[in-house]
C-alpha cells in the first residue's frame, strides 16, 4: 500500500490510476494524515483471464431450435 500527497496525486494522477487499475492501493494523505484511498474498482476475487474481451458471443442454446435461438429464448422469456 502506497502513500501520496494530494499533490503528488495531482501531478501522478494517470499514474496513479494505472497503478490502482493494475490492483495497487494507493492511500492519500493530506499534511501527512490519511484522507482518502484509492484501489481497483474490480473486486480482487474476480479472475480476468488473459482473453477476455476477445472473441465472439456464441448462442448457448442451439441445438434443436434450427437456428432459432433468439426467437427460443424470447418464446421462454414470455411476458416479463
Amino acid at each position: 500500500m502506497n502513500q501520496m500527497s494530494i499533490q503528488d496525486l495531482k501531478a501522478q494522477l494517470s499514474g496513479a490510476v494505472a497503478a490502482a487499475q493494475s490492483g495497487e492501493t494507493i492511500v492519500v494523505t493530506r499534511h501527512g494524515e490519511p484522507v482518502a484511498r484509492l484501489g481497483p474498482a474490480r473486486s480482487a476475487d474476480v479472475h480476468w483471464g488473459r482473453r477476455v474481451g476477445v472473441g465472439r458471443l456464441a448462442s448457448a442454446i442451439t441445438r434443436g431450435t434450427n437456428g432459432r435461438s433468439l426467437a427460443a429464448l424470447l418464446d421462454d422469456r414470455g411476458d416479463r
